[in-house]
């Protein structure tokens, strides 16, 4: 096990959430049942009769439970940027150890250790040990809906607290000058007026602010602080009750839809593609279809959609040419993610398959997904991001801040990393307001609409002779067995100067093949098509058959 994973693990042990039948489950109760000795060990302590009989037991338990948790706080705080990314690097664990949790945990544990430098009293500093117990409380469900509740409404309390202390002030001045005149000797100053009015909120308890008010006025004023002591304690524990109830809301919403998401998941079981002979996730779902197979309400599906990072919702009608006045088709995508911009699997490949316009363009991430996985080539898709306005990721500027943009363009120069390396860039074509071509599939390699020579200098080609091999290969089997066609730098121009494969920081073989959405969404033959592309791009490229993947001959759910 390398240190990451170690990291990551430990990190999964500290989240605080007790699992069951898992390992970190055992961790989290060994962690509660040694706080609840440790302070079991305290309290007996302070029985001299147990200390003489059993004291060297108590010492054991005491230094035993310190070390233990002084190793658990120690790797807590190496691990806190895992929780939270606000607690990356040195400034981060700081921050880590001022918080709540953080506080608790180095108060009860760290200075232990200072009565071997110092001569600090050691009961003084086990009485520290006592905060241990309140470590329980990240464990404790009620404790976090509190937590949760009264940080829903601090600024409700701040808002009511600052209110009152003015009004109280305020009274209190009025208090001043009126018993002034009648009791100067005691209402000798402001001071007293404000000690004594603050003083009824906490009932008085030392008895410091026994001067009652002996004026009409000022028992009036009084009479008004008696209300508003009742207030201070009557409006916190309003908005309290009513954050309880909004926090429990929202606990049974997530549950919600949780299971939501789990059951939208299952619909997304992998069916065979009969041509192909491929178990495959299907290319979308209607609403329609979701409700009838899985009996989820439109509500919850809109819930479970919204609320996860690896569904959306796609209208189809796009795919298909405005000229056709395509009805409106709501369907639900699935895909995966494991970056902030989409999805990047690296399979050691000189073949990258990039799709940078899955979050707009319908099925293309589908496709270009299963052309990588058919060939063993690396896919980069955007998945994640603003879809209005929206924001090309098949055109890169540096003056325009894109969230996800950089990390995007750092994963494909990682993977396309020498000049023999390819990155075909798929995208959609014959869709929407653009026009329907002759030719389905469309190749482009930097030059300018029309030139289907290799002489522009600004091609993204280093090896042309085995581009135009892939390009003949292709555009042939397609021809003769699929009733297909396909062409080169004939309605596409992709010479802009912000093409991405432009600023790459390697020069190597960029390509963009644009796919008609009457293939990768609506032709059953979908599937084998990429397994054709990725047979000719491996057998030139690669000068290899497709590899054997297991994924592919599985049945199972989602990807």
């Amino acid at each position: 096990m390398d240190i990451q994973t170690l990291k990551i693990n430990l990190s999964r042990v500290f989240d605080d959430k007790l699992r069951t039948k898992q390992w970190h489950n055992i961790l989290d109760y060994t962690i509660i049942g040694l706080i609840i000795i440790s302070t079991l060990e305290v309290f007996l302590s302070t029985y001299s009769s147990i200390v003489e009989q059993y004291g060297k037991w108590l010492h054991f338990i005491d230094y035993f439970t310190t070390i233990f948790f002084t190793i658990e706080v120690t790797l807590r705080i190496w691990c806190a940027d895992l929780q939270d990314p606000k607690y990356k690097g040195f400034m981060g664990r700081v921050r880590y150890c001022f918080s709540f949790y953080g506080l608790i945990d180095i108060l009860s544990t760290y200075p232990f250790y200072l009565h071997f430098f110092m001569s600090v009293p050691y009961m003084a500093l086990k009485v520290l040990r006592i905060a241990r117990l309140t470590r329980v409380f990240r464990y404790v469900k009620a404790f976090n809906i509190l937590s949760r509740a009264l940080q829903s409404k601090k600024k409700e309390m701040m808002v009511s607290l600052q209110f009152l202390c003015i009004i109280t002030l305020i009274l209190s001045f009025i208090l001043f000058f009126v018993e002034n005149e009648a009791q100067p000797d005691v209402y000798n100053n402001g001071w007293k007026s404000v000690v004594w009015s603050f003083a009824q909120y906490i009932g008085d308890p030392g008895g410091f602010a026994d001067t009652p008010p002996i004026t009409f006025i000022g028992r009036i004023i009084a009479c008004v602080i008696g209300v508003l002591g009742i207030a201070i304690f009557a409006v916190p524990a309003g908005l309290i009750g009513s954050a309880f109830t909004e926090v429990m809301d929202e606990d049974a919403m997530e549950e919600h839809n949780k299971n939501c998401k789990k059951a939208l998941g299952k619909a997304f079981e992998r069916k065979l593609d009969r041509i192909a002979g491929y178990q495959i996730v299907p290319r979308y779902l209607s609403v329609t279809e979701i409700q009838a197979r899985m009996g989820l309400k439109n509500d919850d599906i809109f819930d479970a959609v919204s609320n996860s990072n690896n569904f959306r919702f796609a209208n189809i009608a796009c795919t298909r040419p405005a000229d056709e006045r395509p009805e409106d088709k709501l369907v639900v995508e699935h895909f995966l993610v494991n970056t902030c911009y989409g999805q990047c699997i690296d399979r050691g490949s000189k073949i990258t398959i990039y799709s940078p316009a899955n979050i707009v363009d319908p099925v293309t991430g589908w496709w270009g997904y299963y052309l990588a996985l058919i060939g063993g080539f690396n896919y980069v898709g955007r998945e994640i991001g603003e879809v209005r306005p929206y924001n090309s990721f098949y055109i890169y500027d540096k003056t325009v801040e894109i969230a996800g943009a950089k990390e995007c363009m750092e994963d494909l120069n990682r993977l396309a990393n020498s000049e023999d390396s390819w990155v075909i860039c798929t995208l959609a074509a014959s869709g929407a307001n653009e026009p329907t071509y002759p030719t389905q599939f469309h190749f482009t390699y930097g030059a300018k609409k029309g030139d289907e020579t290799y002489n522009d200098p600004n091609i993204t080609l280093n090896d042309v002779e085995i581009f135009d091999k892939i390009y003949k290969d292709y555009a042939t089997l397609l021809e003769s067995s699929y009733n297909l066609f396909a062409d080169k730098q004939r309605y596409h121009d992709n010479s802009n100067s912000k093409f991405f494969a432009r600023h790459l920081e390697k020069k190597v073989n960029a390509i963009s093949l644009r796919v008609a959405w009457s293939v990768t969404c609506w032709d059953m033959r979908a599937i084998k098509l990429a397994e054709e592309l990725a047979t000719v791009l491996n057998k030139h490229i690669n000068n290899k058959e497709n590899p054997e993947v297991k994924e592919l001959k599985e049945k199972g759910i989602g990807y």
